[in-house]
């Protein structure tokens, strides 16, 4: 229970990568972090591309990220909606701007992008987003994880072990 007191927003809009958010949620939830769900709607059911549900926890109009230690971003086809919110790109430039931990994986690089925290950051995603990456200037490294200060960034579902593994640490020396 390493992350005991930690507080993490997670994303969920409708078609994430059901891995990319669940396995780090629980994960981060096995080491005693309270794993906040967040989307647009309060209650609402979000459907992962597998088919998975996520239940929002909180609406992202009302959690202060003052309030939290750090964010994911799951990967999938959410992150395009989610960069389309200004309130998921205040939290994210909230998080950069006070060096708390912000993990993204595979596409959710997309969010980062549009919250224009990337500029000489080294980073990873999946491949498919890397001149998207790199036109907002971040560094991008065809690497399973990478750590770049308090950003965490995986390319896709079979690097879960290894992002989980950074983003625990990531945590825990915060």
């Amino acid at each position: 229970m390493t992350l005991q007191g930690k507080r993490i927003i997670a994303f969920v809009e409708d078609d994430f990568e059901d891995l990319e958010l669940w396995v780090p949620v629980m994960r981060l939830r096995e080491e005693g972090a309270e794993v906040l769900l967040t989307g647009k709607e309060n209650g609402k059911s979000y459907t992962g591309k597998h088919g998975v549900p996520a239940v929002s926890e909180a609406a992202l109009a009302d959690v202060d990220p003052a309030d939290y230690d750090g964010v994911l971003v799951p990967g999938g086809w959410a992150p395009d909606k989610l960069r389309r919110y200004s309130e998921v790109l205040t939290i994210v430039r909230h998080m950069d701007e006070h060096k708390k931990i912000i993990g993204e994986i595979c596409h959710a690089g997309w969010v980062l992008s549009s919250a224009g925290i990337l500029q000489g950051v080294h980073v990873t995603s999946t491949p498919g987003i890397k001149d998207d990456m790199t036109n907002a200037g971040a560094v991008w490294s065809d690497e399973p994880v990478v750590v770049d200060g308090h950003i965490v960034s995986s390319q896709r579902p079979p690097d879960i072990p290894a992002y989980n593994q950074a983003l625990v640490e990531a945590f825990r020396t915060q």
